[in-house]
């Protein structure tokens, strides 16, 4: 589970688009996946869009076996109730998948990219939506020194007092699920 949260946090994916990530779409060299069917308002299916990946979800993708198509072969529902008992379970209230997604884009910003480099990893086309991101002042990446204590998988090592309260909850659940060997199973 903590793999899948990760990855969220890094790549910006929904979890809809998590759960259809194959390997033959993955290109490490060129650090980008094809996110296929991404979600759009006049396009529901056939919206097939390169996003780049920065290299800690690229991290995170290498951890992963190659034994099914699918590099997260987990169901959405399994994904959305393992966070949710995951949350749960850790104390942590008011915290949804998608805030994953809204605090990748956030990161990219405070981090001083422009608007068209975010949306070559969030995969937005419309540069209005990104807008509500852009009044973020750069800053250097809260992310920064993670370190690796539970296999390959990146963990926190420090949060900024500083951070939003949603980053310290994304935090929490991240660190102690893993740093504990939490195992919230992906189905019930």
């Amino acid at each position: 589970m903590h793999k899948v949260a990760v990855f969220a946090l890094f790549s910006s994916r929904r979890l809809e688009e998590i759960t259809r990530l194959t390997w033959s779409d993955y290109e490490p060299h060129n650090a980008r996946i094809l996110v296929r069917d991404m979600k759009h308002p006049g396009e529901k299916a056939g919206n097939d869009v390169w996003c780049e990946l920065p290299s800690q979800a690229m991290q995170v993708i290498d951890t992963m076996p190659r034994q099914e198509k699918h590099i997260f072969p987990y169901t959405t529902d399994a994904i959305g109730a393992a966070f949710t008992r995951a949350c749960k379970l850790l104390g942590i209230d008011d915290l949804h998948f998608h805030d994953l997604r809204h605090e990748a884009v956030s990161r990219l910003f405070e981090m001083g990219r422009t608007i068209p480099q975010v949306a070559s990893v969030s995969g937005h086309r419309s540069w209005q939506s990104l807008q509500r991101y852009s009044h973020l002042r750069s800053s250097d990446d809260k992310w920064e020194g993670w370190i690796q204590t539970c296999g390959p998988v990146p963990l926190i090592t420090e949060v900024s007092t500083t951070a939003q309260p949603t980053l310290g909850s994304i935090a929490q659940m991240v660190e102690m699920a893993a740093a504990q060997r939490l195992e919230v199973p992906l189905v019930s």
